[in-house]
């Protein structure tokens, strides 16, 4: 991915020099990406699927000066040139639907993080908190979505970015507020359905975001496409609850299979258009 001659964006809340250690138990949007891991810690994989961050803490939280890396500060970096594709790209759509685009901060931390979520861990992955509709990242996840995951790339790590701001196209335009609404007041089974619409979406959204970034800056390397794809397909239900447990229970699934995650990243790369991306009427809800 070309992205150093990227402009950097200004809506980056580091809080990576401290770390917060905390008793966490929970997830996150992303924490499907980590299941697996979970298994590894001890973590029951039930727990780690959830779509919510839902936290459980004991306090006292005790906090450590740490610094990053040279390595974590290029990831800092690329993260930055992302998020301004990201605030660029969907700014022009957004002007061109007669609509103001509203730029989420990104806030880089390590370990433990407070949202309007609650409290995440970085087990939890990335994920976007429609409460004070902001993005968060420990940058050592993507050194798991490449080593555990298998899914190496930067143009993979830009499509998680992507993903997440997905999210927050989402809650502007209320489909967030809507879906979580309609969650509540049907069957888990239904709920969970509704959630991987919403996943599928928000994959859909970041093909929709690559697609335009390609054209107004020509970001894309040969097997950038592939690298995305790999990662949109590593992290399916099926794919990690075949790993995690040995089986897959689909009425669990809440974020959609390996081959439906690649799919709607595809359909938004290849169309550019936010119509390609109505996961619910596809789904006849």
């Amino acid at each position: 991915m070309r992205w150093r001659s990227g402009r950097r964006s200004t809506n980056v809340e580091d809080r990576r020099r401290v770390r917060v250690s905390r008793t966490v138990k929970g997830g996150g949007i992303g924490i499907l990406l980590l299941a697996l891991v979970g298994v590894f810690f001890g973590i029951d994989p039930s727990d780690l699927l959830q779509r919510n961050v839902q936290m459980q803490t004991e306090p006292p939280a005790q906090s450590t000066r740490m610094a990053p890396s040279g390595p974590e500060n290029e990831l800092a970096e690329f993260v930055s040139v992302v998020l301004a594709d990201t605030e660029d790209v969907w700014g022009e759509l957004f002007r061109r639907m007669g609509r103001t685009y509203e730029e989420p901060p990104l806030v880089l931390f390590t370990g433990t993080v407070e949202s309007a979520c609650g409290y995440a861990q970085a087990a939890s992955g990335p994920f976007y908190c429609p409460g004070d509709r902001k993005l968060y990242i420990d940058l050592a996840f993507f050194r798991d979505l490449k080593y555990r995951m298998h899914a190496p790339g930067d143009f993979a790590q830009a499509y998680v970015v992507a993903h997440e701001i997905g999210h927050h196209v989402q809650t502007l335009f209320g489909i967030t507020g809507k879906v979580d609404s309609l969650r509540r007041q049907v069957s888990k089974r239904d709920a969970n359905q509704l959630s991987v619409l919403m996943e599928l979406q928000a994959d859909c959204l970041a093909g929709v975001w690559a697609h335009h970034a390609q054209k107004m800056r020509h970001i894309l390397e040969p097997g950038d496409i592939d690298e995305a794809l790999n990662a949109a397909s590593m992290i399916g239900d099926d794919r990690l609850q075949k790993q995690a447990q040995g089986y897959i229970v689909p009425d669990s699934f809440t974020h959609g299979t390996s081959a439906q995650r690649s799919e709607w990243f595809r359909r938004g790369l290849t169309s550019g258009d936010m119509g390609s991306c109505d996961t619910f009427s596809a789904y006849g809800l």
